[in-house]
């Protein structure tokens, strides 16, 4: 396994480990875009860029719901 594909891995598993545990906390949710972005890298990295855009995508969803859960925790007074 050369340097790039463990690089996917190990993205891949950030996305899987932070969507399973996203429930439990807004962090994971972040954690999940962070993922996603590590994966858009990857793919332009490996040439597939129609992967890497689809993964940048995913990674600004992701972002979006995170903020969104962080505005709706906020106390307001």
């Amino acid at each position: 396994m050369d340097l790039l594909t463990a690089f996917g891995l190990f993205a891949v598993i950030v996305m899987l480990i932070c969507y399973m545990l996203e429930a439990r906390s807004p962090w994971w949710t972040l954690g999940f875009a962070a993922g996603c972005a590590l994966g858009s890298a990857y793919g332009f990295l490996q040439g597939a860029w129609p992967f890497g855009l689809v993964e940048g995508i995913w990674a600004l969803v992701a972002l979006k719901k995170w903020w969104s859960i962080r505005l709706k925790q906020e106390p307001t007074g």
